[in-house]
């Protein structure tokens, strides 16, 4: 095989049998400590912090139908005589077609060794002739409900992606070229790269994802300024410093996830939504959860409405004077948001005048690949751990985000760091993607209960806030609705329902990308697209009202922009931080920001 050595010499297998003793002697130490943190007594449940969910047990019970099978059996010894007769033919110098070819946006298989050498294209092939036939099985599974349903393929699935042919040195072309030009020494930086990794995570495996120590909050990252004028047990609030002359009148508060940190909307200038929000015009201020621990174990929504979205009301009234604001409701802040505006609503609160979603959900019958973790059994488990600690550990958390999308952030850093012995990339996103935060127990009962489970929030009255029942539909704020194509989180058919659930004006826009990249998308980048619908009528789906809806080259922003810039009263000479009553605490970005899990 031309991966053997790319200058044609004879490859020095004495030099890689020495490298790979080396390699293995390194390793073994490690990996005996870090077994032996598995017979600790006192652990409850597990903990799959590497990412590699374990698989539930009522899986086991699935049905398939044996003439079903018999068929799709068929069907594959039918590709497999194409894939012999192709690969005889490239053998021979011969040209043939593939008989089947990686998805579009599949780069697992972007080495060109893949397709030009017969062997490797032979494998390739195969792996993907049978990762089909397991999908097509498993979608025709007999009697499922739709969560067990969604349940099998994404286990399927993760089992697909572990077996690749790219996640063996063997077997990829890539690595037996670095095997061949290093003498084997890619692979004892590997092992020491997995040895660090096992030994920084005694009780689960995370590939390290980017140099955490070339990026500090506050320093080169979260850098637009501001100070912390207000804080509560909860969070912290953020003022941002003006960029114009003039601000609008009403203030834009962003309520972020607390599932990870708010600098997502604020990673470097160039791409920072808070900068870019500031150059509109918006006095922007930003709630910064606190990185929970034991003591905030009991903590509930009511919690963190009081001590959160209230209090930072009551902080941008101190700090500007202004008793009426915009807000910004992000992934499960925009939950958050909007059980806040419902609140508000049945007691007559007329502070927020107007809301903004990003990628968020009020209705979770259709929510993402995150429906896969929250059946009883799973959350009965969970419960008793979380328990235990007061919290969800951030690290575990962080594992299963990683495993929705395992071919990106766990096999391709597997492959990065262990097999080509590389180290990982210097990347601000995955340094964001890899500070995790902690989820109080309560806050974290209640989320996985009431909304994946009971979805009691889209339904009349079985919601209380702060003793009250919510109706969504007494929202009659005007809302804006952004949505991302390939979200996998905040499926875009979920988003739409916020359309269905409130009873205002609402104005929805389908971003490019997926639950980051499509929020994310400073308009100077000129990158991905939006769809628009401007039609004056209801649509009952999320596919009808993309059927009428219209592609725009770029990103939504400027589009939201005109929408709020309406709605956030006159123009007022920028206002100066810290010159309200409140005062200032710390400078940007705050204390609570830099706690790690």
């Amino acid at each position: 095989m031309s991966a053997s050595n790319p200058n044609g010499s004879a490859t020095d297998f004495t030099g890689i049998a020495e490298a790979l003793g080396k390699a293995a002697a390194q390793f073994q130490a490690n990996w005996v400590d870090w077994m032996s943190s598995f017979a600790k007594p006192g652990d409850e449940g597990i903990e799959p912090k590497s990412g590699l969910a374990p698989l539930p047990a009522d899986l086991a019970d699935v049905r398939f139908d044996p003439s079903k099978i018999m068929m799709r059996q068929l069907e594959l010894w039918r590709d497999y005589q194409s894939l012999w007769l192709s690969t005889t033919a490239r053998m021979i110098g011969q040209d043939a077609q593939p008989v089947i070819e990686p998805e579009k946006g599949d780069l697992r298989f972007k080495d060109a060794e893949w397709t030009s050498n017969p062997v490797f294209d032979f494998i390739k092939q195969s792996y993907l002739l049978n990762a089909r036939w397991l999908r097509q099985a498993v979608a025709e599974a007999d009697g499922l409900d739709a969560d067990t349903a969604r349940k099998l393929e994404f286990f399927g699935r993760a089992i697909v992606d572990a077996v690749s042919p790219t996640n063996f040195a063997l077997t990829n072309p890539q690595v037996l070229r670095e095997m061949a030009e290093t003498k084997g020494e890619n692979l004892v930086r590997g092992m020491q790269n997995l040895s660090d990794d096992l030994r920084e995570g005694r009780d689960g495996l995370r590939p390290q994802h980017t140099d955490m120590t070339a990026f500090e909050v506050g320093k080169n990252i979260a850098t637009t300024p501001g100070s912390v004028v207000h804080q509560t047990p909860l969070m912290q609030l953020i003022q941002y410093a003006p960029s114009t002359e003039k601000v609008y009148k009403k203030p834009l508060l962003i309520v972020p996830p607390w599932i990870n940190k708010f600098y997502i909307l604020d990673l470097k200038p160039e791409n920072s939504f808070v900068r870019w929000a500031t150059e509109q015009g918006y006095t922007v201020f930003m709630v910064s959860w606190v990185n929970p621990d034991e003591s905030h174990a009991s903590k509930s929504f009511d919690d963190y409405v009081q001590e959160g979205i209230f209090a930072a009301l009551d902080g941008i009234e101190q700090a500007t004077g202004e008793k009426q604001v915009t807000a910004i409701g992000y992934c499960i802040g925009g939950t958050l948001l909007t059980a806040t505006l419902a609140r508000m609503a049945a007691t007559d609160d007329d502070r927020i005048t107007a809301a903004t979603f990003f990628a968020a959900q009020a209705d979770f019958e259709n929510a993402g690949d995150l429906r896969v973790f929250t059946d009883k059994t799973q959350v009965d488990l969970l419960e008793n751990q979380v328990r235990a600690k007061g919290y969800l550990d951030g690290a575990q958390m962080a594992g299963t985000f990683n495993s929705l999308r395992a071919n990106d952030l766990i096999w391709y850093f597997v492959i990065n760091n262990y097999l080509l012995g590389k180290e990982p990339p210097v990347f601000d996103l995955l340094y964001w993607n890899a500070d995790s935060t902690r989820f109080p127990a309560q806050l974290l009962m209640d989320y996985l209960r009431r909304m994946y489970q009971q979805n009691a929030l889209a339904q009349k009255g079985q919601f209380k806030l702060l003793g009250t029942p919510l109706d969504l539909s007494a929202i009659k704020v005007p809302v804006y609705i952004q949505a991302s194509v390939e979200d996998h989180i905040a499926p875009a058919e979920s988003v739409f329902k916020l359309n269905h659930l409130f009873g205002g004006t609402k104005r929805f826009v389908l971003a490019g990308a997926g639950h980051i990249a499509g929020v994310v998308n400073p308009p100077a980048k000129q990158k991905y697209q939006h769809w628009l619908n401007t039609r004056r009528k209801s649509y009952p789906t999320f596919d009808a009202w993309l059927e009428d809806a219209v592609e725009h080259p770029g990103s939504w922003w400027p589009d939201w922009d005109k929408w709020l810039a309406r709605r956030s009263g006159p123009k007022i000479a920028a206002r100066t931080v810290g010159a309200g009553t409140a005062g200032i605490i710390e400078p940007a970005p705050g204390s609570y920001v830099q706690v790690r899990s």
